[in-house]
C-alpha cells in the first residue's frame, strides 16, 4: 500500500535546520553537516553531473526510488517569501532537476506550473496541506508520496495525522540552535514505532511507522461531541 513518507537528515540535538536561515543559506548556520553523508555517494554525485564518491550501506537506501510524487513548502523550493514577481524564481537545481516527478509546492501565492526538464514539474498550491496531498496522492498512483521540507511543512502533517512513515537520517554532529522538527508539532501526541535501523559511514538511518496517540484522539472526538451537542441545542432554540 501507497505510504505518505517523511525522510530527514538530523543532527542528535533534534534540529532539522540551523539558526539564520535565508535565500542565500535555507538550511541555516551549519545546517549543510547534515547532508555530507548523502553528497558522498556515488549515486547522488552522478544524478548531479559530479564523478567518482562512495558506495556503502547509504547508497541502496538513496537508491530506494520508491515515490511516485513530492510535497515541498515554499522555502525549500526557494525564492523568498511575498508574491513571485514579473520573474518568478524556477528553483536551485538548474534546467534538469534532480526530482524527475510531479512536486506540489505550498505557498500563499498562486502560480502557473513549471514544466521543466526530465519529467519534473512542479504545482503550486495555495489552499492548504490537505489539497496539496491529495492532488500529490492522485499523481502518485500506487506509489508513495514523499513529503520533503521544510521542518514547518513537515510538522503540519505530522500534527495533522497524516504520515505514515518518518526515516530520519541521524547525524553525530550538534547544531545547538535552529529549527527543531518536533518542537514545531505542539501539542499532537505521536506514537512512533521503530521498524529499521542501517548503520553506515557517518550517519544512522532509522524508520519510524507513526500515528496519533490516544490523547490527541480523545481531544478529537471530545470537541466533535462537544460540536454535535451545540449544533442539537442550537435546532431546540430555533
Amino acid at each position: 500500500m501507497a505510504k505518505v513518507v517523511y525522510a530527514v537528515s538530523m543532527p542528535l540535538d533534534g534540529f532539522v535546520a540551523g539558526k539564520n536561515q535565508s535565500v542565500e543559506n535555507p538550511l541555516g548556520e551549519g545546517g549543510e553537516q547534515l547532508h555530507r553523508w548523502l553528497r558522498a555517494l556515488s549515486a547522488w554525485r552522478a544524478m548531479h553531473g559530479l564523478e567518482q564518491g562512495e558506495e556503502n550501506v547509504s547508497s541502496a537506501l538513496f537508491e530506494e526510488d520508491d515515490e511516485g510524487a513530492i510535497v515541498m513548502g515554499r522555502n525549500m523550493f526557494g525564492g523568498g517569501p511575498g508574491p513571485w514577481g514579473d520573474e518568478p524564481w524556477t528553483g536551485w537545481w538548474g534546467d534538469d532537476r534532480p526530482f524527475h516527478k510531479p512536486v506540489f509546492v505550498l505557498t500563499h501565492h498562486p502560480r502557473p506550473p513549471l514544466v521543466a526538464e526530465g519529467g519534473t514539474t512542479f504545482t503550486f498550491v495555495t489552499d492548504g496541506i490537505e489539497s496539496a496531498l491529495r492532488q500529490a496522492r492522485h499523481a502518485a498512483g500506487s506509489r508513495n508520496v514523499s513529503v520533503s521540507g521544510g521542518g514547518h511543512v513537515a510538522a503540519q502533517y505530522l500534527a495533522a495525522g497524516l504520515i505514515d512513515e518518518i526515516r530520519i537520517s541521524l547525524v553525530p554532529v550538534l547544531l545547538k540552535d535552529g529549527v527543531r522538527l518536533f518542537d514545531l508539532v505542539q501539542d499532537a501526541s505521536i506514537r512512533l514505532e521503530q521498524t529499521r535501523v542501517l548503520e553506515a559511514p557517518g550517519v544512522t538511518h532509522i524508520s519510524y511507522r507513526t500515528s496519533l496517540g490516544w490523547g490527541h484522539l480523545k481531544e478529537t472526538r471530545r470537541l466533535a461531541h462537544s460540536e454535535s451537542s451545540m449544533t442539537r441545542r442550537s435546532g431546540r432554540g430555533l
